[in-house]
């Protein structure tokens, strides 16, 4: 094995979360202190604060990015019965969302320029059954909004963002959050905006939307003890909602920075075995994740951590051919069944340093794929 001569993480949240290290422990101090720990008034302030950054009406703060879009569709009475189109070029959650409702996925292609939904792919999917559209912002991009909002209009459908990768994305210059009848957020540590623990919201600028997913969240009420509907536990906590709102005055600094970060990868690496992604023209990329495409990739894995580079792959697995999907696993969707056998994220942070993003471009602009394959065909002979 080749000695590294650096160790860069594929992820580290010491630079994002130590510029404001002393901010978020007198944070926990003061909601120690006070001893209120759900439904108090940091909640209420990061709800106001976040709602106000998407440029909505209302948010509410609720236990994490899963919840998030199962209650968004339980708030607009979607269930049993029905049909709701998504990406099968996603995470998994985006699906079980739908799942836990009772009511049935429908997975759409993504296209193979952006790894989003392909929105002229999904009106052959619409039925009667249909009710609504989750638009998944992946990556730190936002899918066609425009197209998808016009169908929904057509056939009277809900059009549900799933910004758990977005926080703070545009397209055509509207900020994620404001792009259709509600958006569901993720603040998993990991995001741009990322709580110490899990977490989630809803922002809508829909008042009746807002009250339901209130009320569903807070076991099925308004008033405690009368419950008037069947509901869950699904609260964003005190501690967290504090640490947010800290990191929300940041927001833009560090998706400006995990920009810089990009455009020096896409300004730097050019390898032809090296698909780089590309950005929409209508959007302003937040880079959640950098993923690249190659064709044998566990070999570039190798050589990469080989050499000091982790790595991570979202997602290798497309959510139709999972275990807990069989039902869906004789669905042959090319595209989102390439992009998983080829997709790879490297290195992206905030604080990365220039020296570790040189380094990077470095060595993916020397691998050499058909070196590796004969690397490799050497060590299984000697096996």
């Amino acid at each position: 094995m080749v000695e590294s001569k650096r160790n860069i993480p594929f992820a580290n949240l010491k630079p994002v979360n130590g510029m404001i290290r002393e901010d978020l422990i007198a944070c926990f101090a003061d909601t120690l202190d006070k001893e209120w720990f759900i439904g108090g008034e940091k909640v209420k302030e990061f709800e106001d604060k976040f709602a106000k950054y998407c440029n909505a009406k209302y948010c509410v703060g609720v236990g994490n990015g899963l919840e998030s879009i199962e209650l968004a569709l339980l708030g607009y009475g979607i269930g049993p019965g029905d049909e709701v189109i998504v990406c099968s070029h996603t995470f998994i959650a985006s699906a079980l969302a739908i799942s836990k409702t009772g009511a049935t996925p429908i997975f759409v292609e993504p296209d193979l320029d952006y790894c989003l939904i392909d929105p002229t792919k999904i009106e052959e999917k619409i039925t009667p059954n249909t009710k609504a559209i989750i638009a998944v912002q992946l990556y730190g991009q936002c899918c066609d909004m425009d197209y998808i909002n016009n169908l929904a209009k057509k056939y009277n459908l809900k059009v549900i963002e799933d910004a758990a990768q977005a926080h703070g994305a545009k397209y055509k210059d509207r900020i994620v959050g404001s792009l259709a009848d509600v958006a569901a957020f993720s603040f998993y540590p990991g995001k741009n905006l990322g709580a110490l623990g899990d977490a989630g919201a809803i922002v809508t600028n829909d008042e009746v939307l807002a009250n339901k997913v209130r009320e569903i969240a807070n076991y099925g009420a308004f008033v405690r003890y009368h419950h008037n509907v069947k509901g869950t536990n699904s609260r964003l906590d005190e501690m967290q909602a504090g640490f947010l709102s800290l990191k929300l005055d940041h927001l833009d600094e560090v998706n400006n920075y995990r920009r810089m970060v990009a455009q020096k990868y896409s300004d730097g690496i050019k390898n032809e075995s090296i698909i780089l992604p590309k950005v929409a023209p209508t959007n302003e990329h937040i880079w959640h994740l950098y993923t690249i495409r190659t064709e044998e990739r566990d070999l570039l894995i190798k050589y990469l951590n080989e050499n000091g580079i982790g790595t991570n792959v979202h997602y290798p697995i497309p959510i139709h051919k999972q275990q807990a999907y069989s039902e869906y696993n004789d669905l042959y969707l090319p595209n989102a069944e390439q992009i998983a056998s080829t997709t790879l994220s490297i290195p992206m942070y905030y604080g990365m340093e220039d020296e570790d993003i040189s380094y990077v471009i470095e060595k993916l602009n020397n691998y050499d794929m058909e070196k590796e394959k004969e690397k490799a065909k050497v060590l299984i002979n000697k096996i």
